[in-house]
Formats: structure tokens, sequence, C-alpha cells
């Protein structure tokens, strides 16, 4: 017999908020982002977006398909400017300092982001050398000892040292799927990075492989900044601090996770995490 799950306690019955669901105010702001608007050509894909983003916290962002949660991850480390016709108002600020001041240099401030796509996509190379690569350009390592030791320790972080240690010069597109999607998490800590943007990280794997990467993400907050995007609530409930969610280019609520996913404010936050649309 099926247990009967009223409308009332939906949220609280069916989600499962992980260990560290609210915002520790001990950690120090990363990103402050204000009035932020964002156009492709004519269509306005974010409508004045203002957010706090904390170090050693993971923020998750939620909301229907398009909605503008990867537009916003894009604002953050200015990837979006290499597309044509495109324009953002407002401000965004990273450890106080306007990333668009003219003291900052587009590619210095993206070498501060790490990037983890939806798909693993290793470079059709050894592991050893999708690692390395990244420290190798921009000269964080000069000898075999140094590039040895950066290996170890980002494969360490990602989870996969164990597991690859004696698979150094193997392609690394002949690992599993959640094998691949933490070796680009390595390859993402591998240039000494502040913030580290998971877009979907985990839709391509299945559910051993996203306990693996959500094992993972828990340990990397530690040290680093995170902003994840999921449509998959449990998940976010389980991984992150605050959450974030997005509704036809609003932010329509942001709070701590516990509170966002047991007792949403907003009519659309609620529907959306109980499942009636998305």
């Amino acid at each position: 017999m099926q247990d009967i799950v009223t409308e009332k306690n939906l949220v609280d019955y069916k989600l499962h908020v992980g260990e560290n669901p609210i915002h520790d105010d001990v950690h120090e702001l990363k990103i402050r982002i204000e009035n932020v608007g964002f156009w492709y050509g004519e269509k306005q894909a974010l409508k004045d977006i203002s957010l706090d983003i904390f170090n050693q916290e993971v923020t998750a962002f939620i909301g229907p398909s398009g909605c503008g949660k990867t537009t916003l991850l894009r604002c953050l480390n200015r990837t979006n400017e290499i597309i044509p016709d495109v324009r953002m108002s407002g401000r965004i600020s990273l450890d106080g300092e306007d990333i668009f001041s003219e003291e900052i240099e587009a590619t210095a401030l993206r070498r501060r982001f790490g990037w983890v796509a939806q798909k693993p996509n290793p470079f059709p190379w050894s592991v050893y050398h999708n690692v390395a690569y990244g420290a190798r350009l921009h000269g964080l390592v000069a000898t075999r000892q140094e590039t040895d030791e950066l290996v170890q320790s980002c494969l360490e972080r990602a989870g996969l040292w164990d597991e690859v240690k004696d698979r150094l010069r193997e392609p690394g597109t002949s690992l599993s799927g959640g094998q691949q999607q933490r070796l680009c998490v390595a390859r993402a800590v591998s240039t000494k990075p502040d913030i580290i943007l998971m877009d979907e990280p985990a839709s391509a794997l299945d559910p051993h492989a996203t306990a693996h990467l959500e094992a993972m993400i828990e340990s990397l907050r530690e040290k680093y900044c995170i902003v994840i995007i999921t449509h998959n609530m449990q998940q976010a409930a389980r991984v992150s601090q605050r959450t974030a969610f997005f509704h036809l280019g609003e932010l329509l609520e942001v709070g701590d996770t516990k509170d966002v996913f047991v007792n949403p404010q907003n009519d659309h936050c609620r529907d959306y995490i109980t499942g009636r649309y998305g």
C-alpha cells in the first residue's frame, strides 16, 4: 500500500536535505551580483538579478530550462562576452572588485574559475596529461616532480586517485562516465581556481556515479566556492548550503537550502520543487 502524501506536507516528505543545508556566517562573501540584466540581441534573458555567493559553500541554481541559470553562470566568468550581440547591465564583484574593471583582464579573470560541463569532456589524451595540461600551459609547474605532485593532488581532490593511479598513461576517454566527470573536475582544479562552476555535472551519470560526484563536491567546498546548476531537486537539497530559484529570467527566491526546500515562500518555487512543472 502506497503512502498518501498530501499537498501540505509534500516538500518535507519527499525531499531530504543534506547535513549542511544552511549558510554559515563565518564564510566570507566571494561574489556579489547586483541588479544584473542580460540581453541576447533584443531578448532579455536576465532581469535585475541580485545575489550573494559565499566562499566554502555550494550555491545551487534551480529552475526550469531557459530561465537564465546558465546565462548567469557564464556572466560570472565573462565567457558570455564571446557571443555576438550581447550586453549586460548591473555589477558583479569578485572579492570586492568589479570584474569589468579596467584593471582586470578577462583571460586572467577566467583562470580564477574552473568549469565542469554537463557531459564529461576529457581531452583525447592520457589521464595524466588531462590534469597536467592546464597547469603547464599557465606556468604553474616547472619540473616533472612538481607536475607529478600536482596531478596526484588534483586526482585526490576529485576522489579519483585510488581508482586511476595505475592507469595514468591510459586515455582519459577509457574511463567510465562517472570517472571521466571526476577527471574533468581534477582538470578544472589543476589551474588553482578560486571558484568552480558546474553546469548540470551529474545529468549524464548513473546514481552510483552521481553519489561519488556529490561526495566529491562536499569535500571540494572546504577549499572552493562552488556554484552548481541542477535540475535534480534531491541533489540540490543534498549538496548545497544556499539555493537560488530562477523563473523566466528573474530570481524569485534565494536563501538557505533548508528554508527554500522545506518552506518555500514563492508559489512558483513551491510548485517547481514539488514537481507541478519543470
